[in-house]
């Protein structure tokens, strides 16, 4: 293996404005499965509010549905995504870059996304990026992989080790206070995605350090 200017071994990213730009999509769905129920659309202006968080919290605490609601609200959204949402996508430049140079530094690179497993694999699909990720891992249909404190250690498993292991040789990359409490939560590296949907006054206030403005820089801050 040549030299490699990557001290961590395990790579994890974010999915929705860490690699995709996916906001149009997730909007899209968004607003047309609130309307599918029979309820009034909020101001869904402000991106922070529905991407990073968990699905489940969205239509609880954005869109003010009851516990039942929400769950028939994520089946409702995860149709409408999975036939429009997820095919609008498109990666963000320097992203592919990256993901080819830390690959030729022999790393282990998985995304963690709270986002429905099956949908991650095929936007990395539409993307074009599948060859750059040893394991793509999300969320599951019953609700309890949903946070990045769960996620962490999952994806790490996928990669073939343990948090308890190598936790100091593991960074996750994302763009909202989600992705940084989960690191702080678990006890590995973070690194913001300084361009993505999130805001980071709210990732530092949750531990945030270190940040990129391009996903180029993300290369030298791992």
């Amino acid at each position: 293996m040549k030299n490699s200017m990557v001290k961590h071994e395990y790579i994890l990213f974010d999915l929705d404005g860490t690699i995709s730009k996916s906001a149009e999509g997730i909007r899209y769905s968004l607003e047309n499965a609130i309307k599918e129920m029979g309820k009034p659309v909020p101001d869904l202006s402000d991106y922070t509010l529905y991407i990073g968080p968990p699905l489940l919290d969205t239509f609880l605490n954005v869109c003010h549905f009851s516990k039942e609601e929400s769950v028939r609200g994520v089946e409702v959204y995860r149709e409408i995504y999975n036939t429009k949402g997820k095919f609008v996508n498109t990666a963000y430049d320097g992203v592919e870059e990256l993901l080819a140079k830390i690959k030729a530094d022999g790393k282990k690179i998985a995304v963690c996304s709270s986002k429905y497993e099956q949908f991650a694999k095929e936007i990395i699909d539409i993307l074009g990026l599948s060859r750059y990720f040893d394991a793509v891992c999300g969320s599951n249909l019953e609700g309890d992989r949903k946070d990045k404190k769960d996620l962490i250690p999952y994806a790490l498993k996928a990669l073939g080790t343990t948090l308890e292991k190598d936790r100091e040789n593991a960074v996750i990359i994302g763009d909202t206070f989600f992705d940084t409490k989960g690191a702080v939560q678990t006890g590995i590296d973070f690194v913001g995605a300084n361009y993505g949907y999130g805001d980071i006054d709210k990732m530092i206030e949750a531990g945030g350090k270190v940040f990129a403005d391009t996903p180029l820089e993300i290369y030298d801050l791992i």
